[in-house]
């Protein structure tokens, strides 16, 4: 039997000691979200009621309908269709207290670890760069400019060129603690269980603004932290997946 297969059985039989997870110390916590610089730019994402592109769709014809898109096309995104995507994959519907928040997608123990970075090639109003998504507040703020983004891109991806052909990319990272603090030694299974639930409602997503996506787990993860300019332990990519017009 593979090493990973040993792994993955060894994670999914492992039971919780709750006693000796953070949560059951009294400790708080970590923050909802990963905290801006004060000085920081930030961009207002379009409300709902400016989502005039998003047209509805019955979800049994976007199940039906949900598959891998490599091809894209030429055209950009809107601002608001990006806000969609960004709202349908991490938005909060209602935070709870200062340390728990209902969002659009499921997580174990309402944890949410993930943070969603956009490499924005075609979306207007935004130059092309790396974005951070702020789910509290529904916004955007800029971690790096770049020339060079879409061969940086296509390398993050391990050269599959497609993932710098979109109008924006979806980078996921994930900040463990945020999980472990419940979860502790087990938190690396739900972690991955949770990236699934946030892929499966971009593609469902995209089929209400006429885009594709494809979900990429093949990438550098060495460089791909770098380019986010994250450290790697504390916090690090663990999925990605372009947008495209269709």
């Amino acid at each position: 039997m593979a090493d990973w297969k040993f792994f993955l059985k060894d994670t999914i039989r492992k039971q919780v000691d709750f006693s000796k997870t953070a949560q059951s110390r009294g400790l708080a916590p970590p923050p909802l979200e990963k905290p801006c610089p004060e000085d920081a730019r930030k961009i207002d994402l379009p409300g709902s009621r400016h989502w005039d592109t998003v047209r509805p769709v019955a979800v049994t014809n976007a199940i039906a309908c949900r598959q891998s898109h490599r091809s894209a096309t030429k055209g950009s995104l809107r601002l608001s269709e990006l806000s969609f995507l960004l709202w349908a994959t991490q938005g909060v519907r209602k935070k709870q207290g200062a340390y728990h928040a209902l969002r659009t997608v499921p997580s174990a123990g309402c944890r949410h670890s993930f943070e969603t970075y956009i490499a924005a090639f075609s979306v207007e109003r935004l130059e092309k760069g790396i974005y951070r998504y702020l789910p509290l507040s529904h916004q955007l703020t800029p971690v790096r400019t770049d020339d060079e983004l879409e061969r940086k891109v296509a390398a993050m991806a391990l050269g599959q060129a497609f993932a710098a052909k979109s109008a924006a990319t979806f980078i996921w990272t994930t900040i463990p603690e945020r999980m472990e603090w419940r979860y502790g030694a087990a938190s690396c299974k739900v972690i991955a269980l949770d990236a699934g639930h946030v892929c499966q409602n971009l593609y469902l997503a995209c089929e209400a603004i006429g885009c594709g996506t494809c979900a990429i787990a093949a990438y550098d993860q060495e460089y791909s932290d770098a380019l986010l300019g994250i450290d790697g332990d504390g916090e690090f990519t663990i999925y990605m997946a372009p947008v495209s017009k269709l």
